[in-house]
Formats: C-alpha cells, structure tokens, sequence
C-alpha cells in the first residue's frame, strides 16, 4: 500500500507540476514566445523565396489565398469511392484473420504478440508498414517542400532507428520473453518501473491522434467532406478490427496497406513528375549555383539544431512499442532482427517517392492547376494528397488516394494496440491488480483500447494543433526513454533509485528549457550558436541558433541514473548501509553478502550478483 501510495504521489506530482508550469507560462506577454527567431526568419525568407518562384499571378493569389486551408468544391465521387472500397477490404481482411484465430486460448500473447508465431514474410510487411504510416509519407513531402532535403531528417533517421534496435536490442529483448517494451522496467524496478509508460503511452496515443486528424484535414481538402466524419469512421473501423484479433489482425491488415502504400505511390510519381504544371526539380538552384533548390541547405549556426533532431531521430526512434510489439511477436531472436533489418530496408525504399513528391509540389507552378493557390502555412501539410489529386489522372489519384489512407490506417491501429498494451500489462497488472489472471488483463486490454480510440478521436477533432503535444512527446521517448532502456538492457547495476531520479530530473530539464510548439519559455538555456549571416541590409548580420539541448538533456539523464545507481549500490552492497534506508526496496541480503532483490529477467529467480563493481 505504502509503494503504491508513493507511485501514484509521484505520477500526480510530475502532471500537476507540468500543468502548472504550463498555465503559468501562458499568463506571461507572448512577447518573447512569439518573437520569430533569426532561424525562424530564414525559414521563412526560404519558403517565400521558393513560394514566389512559382507564383506567377501574385494577385490572383492573394485574392484566393485566404480559401486556401477550407476550399470548397463537389464531393469527389471517385475519390470517395477509393476510400469506401479500400474501408471495406481492410475490415474483411482483419475479421478475417481475427477469426482464424478462434477457438485458442485467450492471452495476453495471443492478443499482444499474435502467439508470437507471425511467419517472416507477414512480419516485415507489418514493421515496413507501421514505419511506412502517414505521418512518415506526408511528413516527408511537407519537409522537403518547406524546408529542404537536408532538413528533412525524420524518414532516414527512423529508418536506420530499426537497423540499431535490431542490433543492439531485438535479439536481447526477444530472448528474454518480454511482451512490452516495459517488461525489463517493471520486472527489474518494480511498480516504479511503470512510470517509463507515462511517455511512452502518451506519445503512441497522441501520434495516433496526430495521424487522424492529418486525415481528416486531407480528406476534406481533396474529397470535400466533412473531416470530422471521415476521423470517426476512419477511428471506428480500425477500432473494430483491432478488438476483433489484436495483433494478428493488425498484422494481416498491414500487409494489405503496404501494398497499397507502395503501388500507390510509385504509380502516381512518374504521372506527377511529367505533369505540365511541374518544371524540372533539378532546375532551380541555391545560391552556389550547383546544388539543387530542393536539397536545402544549413547555415553554420543551425548545425546544432540539425544534430539534435538528427539523433532525436536516430536513437528516439527505437523506444517505442509499436516497433518492440513487432520484434516481441517473431519466433526467435534471429527472426526479430531480420524483421527489424526488412523494416528498414522497406522504409529507406519507400522514402524515395515520399520526398520526390515533396521536391515536385516545389517545383509546381499550382497557377496552371485547378488548386486556387500554393499551399503555404496550414496547407504545407496537405502537398502530398495535393499533389495526387492535382498532379496526376484520376485513376492514378484513386490509387494515390487509397495509399495515403492506407498509411493512416496502419499507424492508428499499430498506436491504438501498442499504447494499450502498456497500460493493460504494465499498469493495470503491474501495479494495480498484481497476479490477475490472463483473461482480466485481455479484458481489460479490450475496455483501454476503446478508451485510447476516444480520447484519441476526440484529441483529433478538438484539438488541430495536437501535432505540437505529439513533438513534445518524442521529444521525451529520446531524452527519457532510450537512455532508460540502453542502462535497463546493458548494465546489471542500473537500479530503481538511478531509474526513478534520472526521470524525474530529465522531465524538469526539458520542460525548463523551453517548447515554442507549446508556447512555453526558457527558464534557462545551454546556450547558442552565433555565425554570420549577412544580409543585403546589414552586411554585418550575426544569427543566432541553438545548441543541441535535446541530446544534452538526454546525455545527463544518462550519467545521472548511472551515477545514483552506482552510489547506492555502494552505499548498500560494500559500504553495507543499514537496508532499513532502502525505502524503494531495491536490495535484499542472501547469506552475507547485499544483492539487489530483482533482474530484468522474465520468471527467473534472483541472481546473486557479486557486490562492487
């Protein structure tokens, strides 16, 4: 009673404090919130430059571009049809393979893992495709259009995530029988170890909800419907079939969308490239007179921000468990690096037409389309279904359309399943109803997938800046949760007390330095990068970037949970400390020597470790 008293203490105080941190910040003038930064402004004078290169009727557009995010037309009978069509062939395909998985036992890997029996093939098609989701595709043709290649770090650097979790992760963690990504947190630290589903949870179902709204603002743009409807029938069918069969449905369903996803796409592109609206993407240069427009460039005081999203990209993009559901349902170890090393290779594939589509909305002259302007501001991520609908035949656009959908449709369903499994496995089980059996935690699995499908739905209509809370939270799932579980997987001595001080000091770090997206200042900074900039007006002109924070925070985190670790373990194992001062009961005496009571071992008994080091 008293370990859940302080558990459940702990979670109030950090959301209390975030919310209050939060509210007061928002009291404050946007003075300094709102100020554009020298980065921001050269953004800004980049996206312009590029904008005005196509625009060749300047008034026309201004006259139309206030129409732009909410233009209005016919409903697109064709379009809707792509989309009634691919609805009903995926929610066969996942009653389908729900139901040939009647009449077994009903468990948590059953319905978590698929019975940990997905066969190689099925398995590197649901990996491509849950990477492969919406917000990789459409994300990708916004950033390379807005900002440049270069910047446009995401689909790379969570395509090479897969190739170092497969590495250093999937065979370790498939080895030891884990169900969740949590499993070695709470069953070497206990109930504290369920604090690592606070961002882990949190960043699934905002992403989820992230994803549903994308949708619903494309499909009102392209098909003029309304985008509330098109959330909540989109939510409900992979709500259904996702309850229906758990993993195995969503797997099967997978397959399906990635085919999709890839005739779609690489269908469309050679029909938008050629489209007469469309100069040649190579033809527009930088200032250097070499390098292609499209590419983007880094100016000497932004490699510090380019760096931390970068890594943001590269390491966050292994804690998360909609890739460990994939790796934790292969048959063996070996199969769940391949499964990792296939999903890489299918998301480093299909990152190609995703960026090609962004660099040809670039390089569209959107006067000689049917679209009244170029997309700028809310409408940049919405250049990729543009681009479909505009760019290509209607028949090429009816498969473009489905394929769009269809990277929405594997991300939702992936999120809804993985959040929920934490909370069922290793909340709800862990920490509240400890030795329930198999069937109450699938229970209740079903009952939080329903709750996380309306909170997410909800979060999608209500909120249509909930892409900013999604940056946040993989801000966390990098800064939190990957050093958290290098230290919980590789090193022995990493303890609850390391665990716990570690997280509690990197959720005060970051949120203490600032988040523009959410409108909160610094409370203090690790400093900046200054360089030259000049400028027409001002020769002289010196701007000003940030250093990479991100993986600064990240960095101390890490040494911080090593060194309380290793302090206690000091204090306890040679130092001999009285183990009445063990408040989080981390340690426990075997004959004479002070061993720590718990291994991240599934269903082992205690290891007995040797004291020191």
């Amino acid at each position: 009673m008293i370990s859940n008293f302080w558990f459940l203490g702990t979670i109030f105080l950090l959301i209390s404090w975030a919310a209050s941190y939060a509210e007061s910040e928002e009291l404050h003038t946007h003075e300094e919130t709102n100020k554009e930064s020298p980065l921001d402004k050269m953004v800004s004078r980049k996206i312009s430059a590029s904008l005005n290169k196509h625009n060749h009727d300047d008034m026309k557009k201004e006259e139309v571009g206030a129409d732009c995010q909410a233009y209005k037309g016919d409903i697109w009978v064709g379009g809707l049809s792509a989309i009634l069509v691919f609805y009903l062939v995926i929610l066969v395909v996942g009653a389908w393979a729900g139901w040939t998985r009647r009449g077994k036992e009903i468990s948590q890997e059953q319905v978590m893992l698929a019975g940990r029996d997905l066969g190689l093939f099925v398995g590197v098609l649901t990996m491509g495709a849950t990477w492969v989701g919406g917000g990789f595709i459409n994300g990708s043709a916004q950033g390379v259009y807005s900002k440049g290649l270069i910047w446009t770090q995401a689909p790379f650097g969570y395509s090479l995530s897969l190739v170092l979790g497969g590495t250093f992760f999937a065979k370790k963690m498939r080895e030891s029988g884990y169900v969740t990504m949590i499993d070695p947190f709470t069953q070497k630290y206990g109930k504290w170890g369920a604090l690592m589903v606070l961002p882990a949870a949190v960043s699934e179902i905002f992403w989820c909800a992230a994803i549903l709204g994308a949708l619903g603002s494309t499909l009102h743009v392209i098909l003029h419907l309304n985008d509330d409807i098109s959330i909540i029938i989109s939510a409900i069918i992979a709500l259904c079939y996702t309850l229906f069969g758990g993993l195995v449905s969503v797997a099967y369903t997978d397959v399906i969308q990635i085919f999709f996803i890839v005739i779609g796409l690489f269908l469309a592109l050679p029909f938008a490239m050629t489209h007469p609206a469309v100069a040649n993407i190579y033809e527009a240069k930088l200032d250097d007179g070499v390098t292609p427009a499209w590419y983007g460039s880094v100016a000497p005081h932004e490699w510090g921000g380019w760096v931390d999203y970068a890594l943001l990209c590269l390491l966050g993009g292994i804690p998360w468990q909609c890739y460990f559901q994939r790796v934790l349902s292969a048959q063996t170890s070996t199969r769940a690096q391949l499964l990792s090393y296939g999903g890489a290779a299918i998301a480093l594939v299909m990152t190609g037409p995703s960026v090609l589509f962004g660099a040809v909305a670039r390089a569209t002259d959107w006067s000689q389309t049917d679209y009244p302007c170029t997309p700028s501001g809310d409408t940049e991520k919405l250049v990729m279904p543009l681009t479909l609908q505009y760019l290509t035949p209607p028949a090429v656009a009816w498969f473009g359309l489905g394929a769009i959908s269809a990277a929405v449709m594997s991300s939702t369903d992936s999120s809804l399943l993985s959040a929920s499994s934490l909370i069922a496995r290793n909340v709800y089980q862990k920490v509240f109803r400890a030795g329930c059996g198999e069937r109450e935690v699938v229970v209740a699995l079903w009952v939080i997938i329903l709750g996380n499908c309306i909170l997410a739905t909800t979060l999608a209509i209500q909120y249509k800046d909930i892409y900013a809370l999604f940056v946040l939270c993989g801000d966390f799932t990098y800064v939190m949760l990957f050093p958290q579980l290098l230290l919980v997987i590789y090193w022995s001595k990493a303890n609850t007390y390391g665990s716990v001080f570690s997280f509690i000091l990197t959720v005060i770090l970051r949120l203490s330095v600032g988040d523009k997206y959410l409108g909160l200042p610094a409370a203090f900074s690790f400093g900046v990068v200054t360089a030259s900039c000049p400028t027409v007006e001002d020769p002289d002109h010196m701007c000003e970037g940030a250093l990479p924070y991100r993986t600064f925070i990240m960095l101390i985190g890490l040494v911080v949970h090593i060194i309380v670790s290793a302090a206690t373990d000091l204090s306890f194992c040679m130092a001999e400390v009285d183990l009445r001062w063990d408040f989080l009961n981390c340690y426990q005496k075997m004959g004479s020597v002070i061993v720590m009571r718990n291994t991240r071992e599934m269903d082992t008994p205690v290891k007995s470790l040797k004291p020191g080091f």
